[in-house]
């Protein structure tokens, strides 16, 4: 694959790149750069995680990155999540990747690694404590959305070294490519200023947008793009807000029922949630949609890409509650190998059980 095909690939994954040009000169001069993305092990896998980060990985790596998934335990027991039991922690880094594996993720093409060995390594907390010189408090405080939390929501001081030490991982682990979902972003930036600081390779940043909420979100308008983003992070699907989100373990009456109640109105795409996990979800992992019809409304009808299913939904040639029916269908489809390795293999139903009886706190 030639380099301007790589950047092609990277551009229909990422909503934001910085920069393009930065990204061409990484390509250019390295036919295996690292890229990575991080997760604190928390609950149950829902669609971003179980289905949409599994899609992107595998477009990615027909670039030949080299990826990296960081099970970032370290930051969970910092923030707190499954009660600060790092046990369970660890029980739930287990089961992510239970599900990644069950998602189709090429295992013997990707690293996975466990934050402890980085936060027991001197070398990183040199790097933690250099990038926290070259930066503000009040940026500090800012960069809190990446764990979930604003300026007003800090509970321990630890949560404070939180924004520094993501932005070390991006050094220890020799990362070219930050994937990681835009909520992300500012730690992304933080790297990229501080490596200018310090004299350290800059990373590539190539946030992928988060999938909307099943409540969508009916206004994105904002003075500033960073307002924008925060709006757009607030409306993404959360597993902490379980009616609004779709669990790769919902059997395909639960899809139906949370779909049914999904911000979906009649010939309106923006902030639509429907329309967008066929254009991020759907259409990613097949060319082509049948939307089932009663033949009086038309009878079924195919589309071959995205476009043509959006450009019928506003012209109101397709229903609401059709084009629900035809995303429970799809993504009940794209489930079912997770749900039946999670039912079928010992070691993965043990460990969704586990998870399961946990309290997953915040």
């Amino acid at each position: 694959m030639d380099v301007e095909s790589k950047i092609a690939v990277v551009k229909s994954i990422a909503q934001e790149i910085v920069t393009e040009g930065e990204l061409r000169e990484v390509f250019e001069t390295n036919a295996h750069p690292v890229a990575y993305d991080g997760f604190e092990p928390s609950g149950k896998a829902h669609l971003p995680f179980g289905l949409y980060r599994p899609l992107l990985l595998k477009q990615l790596l027909t670039t030949g990155v080299k990826f990296k998934f960081l099970l970032a335990d370290s930051f969970a027991w910092i923030n707190g999540k499954m009660d600060g039991d790092l046990d369970n922690v660890h029980a739930v880094g287990e089961y992510f990747i239970e599900v990644w594996k069950a998602a189709g993720v090429p295992t013997s093409k990707v690293e996975f690694v466990w934050h402890k060995q980085l936060f027991d390594d001197g070398e990183y907390w040199k790097k933690v404590i250099l990038i926290a010189k070259e930066h503000s408090e009040a940026r500090t405080k800012r960069a809190l959305t990446i764990a979930g939390r604003k300026e007003d929501d800090v509970k321990q001081v630890a949560q404070l070294f939180y924004p520094s030490m993501q932005a070390a991982d991006v050094f220890q682990l020799g990362v070219d490519i930050c994937q990681l979902g835009i909520d992300q972003r500012k730690a992304n930036m933080l790297a990229r200023d501080v490596a200018e600081k310090l004299g350290w390779k800059k990373p590539v940043s190539a946030s992928h947008k988060m999938l909307l909420g099943l409540n969508g979100m009916q206004s994105a308008s904002a003075a500033d793009e960073e307002t924008k983003q925060d709006a757009e992070i607030d409306a993404k699907m959360s597993k902490s807000k379980p009616e609004t989100c779709i669990f790769v373990h919902d059997s395909r009456e639960e899809i139906a029922r949370k779909l049914a109640k999904a911000y979906c109105p009649a010939k309106i795409v923006e902030g639509n949630p429907v329309l967008e996990y066929f254009e991020e979800i759907v259409f990613r992992a097949k060319s082509e949609v049948t939307v089932a019809r009663p033949a009086k409304f038309g009878g079924d009808e195919s589309f071959a890409n995205y476009r043509e299913l959006e450009a019928a939904f506003v012209a109101g040639k397709l229903h609401p509650l059709d084009l629900k029916n035809a995303a429970t269908q799809e993504i009940d489809a794209l489930v079912m190998p997770i749900r039946k390795h999670f039912e079928t293999n010992a070691r993965a139903r043990n460990l969704l059980e586990k998870v399961s009886a946990m309290q997953v706190t915040r």
